[in-house]
């Protein structure tokens, strides 16, 4: 009989949980918090996929189980990441590659608008469902904050420790600092010729601009510098922020593909001075894959380098296709988070596209326990 439970198979870390969140409890324990919060990001650099559904749906689920387990209150914070790339190009005559933002390319207002348009309605929904608090903050406006830039600042001096760390392959770990004339925004994306003069409270960053050429952006805890940092060097620094906060724990809530990357960012904070213990929790949710093995990846399937796994369907690559309404989209969200989450087996795997759509599709699930 065909049912939406999934045949997952034992792993070590499945066999050591009773339930999927108790991966959490030493750290919950350990920290006797007020409150947690399960911080989830992504980028807002066009319609969500699957993938990312499931992630945020399961980080509503997982806040609001830690919250009846431990009677501890609990929210989501979502991280919009505006400075994902709008546009890269190569400058021919140098051969360098530029890219512009979405904050500089959208503005403030179009960033709002798009955050509100693909994510809001999820996040409201799975808010109210499951009583959930939530908030947003996008890129743009973490890295504008006086902690954000007072953090940076006090790792730049530990920089030569860490930056293997965020960039074992060449040792530059990119810093971004968009030229600041006005309706420009480009900077140069690996950071190749980008130089910092860091003093006791500030920074001056030196770059070059694809039409302007070369400028300074200071960067101090109250000024207007944009501050861009590379993906793991971003990640550090957020993690580092959040670090000795003694009433809150934070979660950092991120796909399974993080799992690798996560390994450099841990290294990368221990060479700045955080102990082990300091690192922030983490919980690393299921994968969708194609029938490769791969990582769904909209983008391969849009350039038609890859095309869309058997059993899929499209609306798994724009989550706004699903062919109904979107509570009705949100009721089968909730119900397969409530299928991931009732066994760890179930929780500790990757799920094809195929499986996932089924468990997506699947009448009425049995509640019953996995094998």
């Amino acid at each position: 009989m065909t049912t939406a439970y999934p045949a997952s198979p034992n792993t070590v870390l499945a066999n050591a949980l009773h339930r999927a969140e108790d991966v959490l409890t030493p750290r919950v324990l350990n920290a006797s918090p007020e409150r947690i919060v399960f911080v989830v990001g992504t980028q807002i650099n066009g319609a969500p996929h699957v993938g990312t559904a499931l992630v945020q749906s399961l980080t509503f689920a997982t806040a609001a189980r830690v919250r009846d387990r431990f009677g501890v209150p609990t929210e989501v914070q979502f991280g919009a990441l505006d400075n994902a790339p709008y546009m890269i190009v190569t400058d021919h005559e140098t051969g360098h590659r530029y890219q512009r933002t979405y904050a500089h390319a959208l503005g403030e207002q179009g960033v709002a608008d798009q955050i509100d348009q693909l994510h809001r309605p999820l996040f409201v929904t799975l808010s109210d469902r499951l009583h959930i608090p939530y908030t947003v903050e996008t890129y743009s406006e973490q890295q504008a904050g006086e902690h954000f830039r007072r953090t940076w600042l006090r790792a730049l001096p530990r920089m030569d420790a860490a930056r293997w760390w965020l960039a074992p392959s060449s040792g530059v770990a990119h810093i971004r600092v968009p030229c600041p004339r006005p309706a420009c925004g480009w900077a140069e994306k690996h950071a190749e010729r980008t130089r910092i003069h860091h003093t006791a409270d500030e920074a001056i960053v030196s770059a070059v601009c694809l039409h302007h050429g070369e400028y300074d952006v200071k960067i101090g805890p109250d000024n207007d510098g944009y501050l861009d940092l590379a993906t793991l060097y971003r990640n550090m620094i957020k993690e580092l922020a959040v670090t000795g906060q003694t009433d809150t724990l934070y979660v950092m809530v991120k796909g399974g593909d993080w799992v690798f990357g996560s390994q450099l960012v841990d290294g990368a904070l221990q060479a700045v001075g955080l102990s082990q213990g300091q690192v922030p929790a983490r919980l690393f949710c299921p994968m969708i894959l194609s029938d490769t093995g791969a990582k769904l990846s909209k983008s391969l399937i849009r350039e038609k380098r890859a095309t869309l796994p058997k059993g899929a369907a499209p609306w798994m690559l724009d989550t706004r296709k699903w062919p109904g309404s979107l509570g009705e989209y949100v009721d089968r969200l909730v119900t397969m988070t409530e299928i991931v989450l009732s066994d760890p087996r179930h929780f500790f795997r990757s799920y094809s596209a195929g499986e996932l759509a089924r468990m997506m599709t699947a009448p009425t699930p049995r509640s019953i326990a996995a094998p």
